[in-house]
């Protein structure tokens, strides 16, 4: 039987309306002991999902664990692109087991969750997997999660995969909200995201605008 293409994105794709972003745990007492990522890349990354999410205005819950009392403030690169946001703080490893949070996603009524955060196979796994028990669709974003060793961050994500999570990239959550260079109100900022936190692709947007003036649109 004949298929006909046309012109319209997957049902599968993440759009900046369709999904709740929560960032979890990116603290100090968290990253010390991440050794699946170097902090370098784990803080660029989490910096790129933030900026990403606060560009395309994605409803972005950020929860911490023990903050005051055990394990530090979250990143600076995940609190900067939302000044002025209150911090859910935990007591429980499963941000799912938290009501706070739980209330604050029913709030918002997304039916997908997008996650990263540390560690991977506590932090991440937990509301994943709790998520997915309970009707969600759940994308988590690999290289801004870390954890103990490359060991637990993969079996976590194997984990999460056989469930049915769907895993993804940084650079890709950012590229797949904006979707088409033709969208012009997003344009600069996510080329100017991409600048700073693209690593060698956005060294390449820069070289490409400095030189010739390119434009992908």
């Amino acid at each position: 039987m004949a298929i006909t293409a046309t012109p319209t994105p997957g049902k599968l794709l993440l759009t900046p309306n369709d999904h709740t972003l929560v960032m979890i745990d990116f603290q100090s007492q968290m990253a010390f002991a991440t050794h699946s990522i170097d902090a370098v890349n784990l803080r660029n990354n989490a910096g790129l999902v933030a900026k990403a999410a606060a560009s395309f205005k994605v409803p972005t819950i950020l929860t911490t664990v023990a903050e005051k009392s055990f394990s530090g403030p979250m990143f600076s690169e995940v609190t900067e692109p939302f000044p002025g946001q209150a911090l859910l703080d935990r007591t429980s490893m499963n941000t799912w087991e938290d009501a706070a949070v739980i209330a604050r996603v029913n709030e918002i009524g997304k039916g997908r969750i997008v996650l990263a955060g540390l560690w991977t196979s506590v932090c991440i796994v937990g509301p994943a997997l709790s998520a997915l028990d309970q009707g969600f669709e759940v994308y988590v974003i690999a290289d801004a999660c870390g954890d103990v060793s490359a060991e637990a961050h993969n079996r976590a994500m194997d984990r999460m995969v056989q469930a049915g999570a769907r895993p993804m990239t940084s650079l890709q959550y950012l590229l797949e909200l904006q979707r088409d260079w033709a969208r012009g109100e997003t344009y600069e900022s996510t080329t100017g995201i991409a600048k700073t936190n693209g690593g060698s692709y956005g060294l390449g947007v820069t070289y490409a605008k400095t030189m010739f003036g390119a434009h992908e649109g």
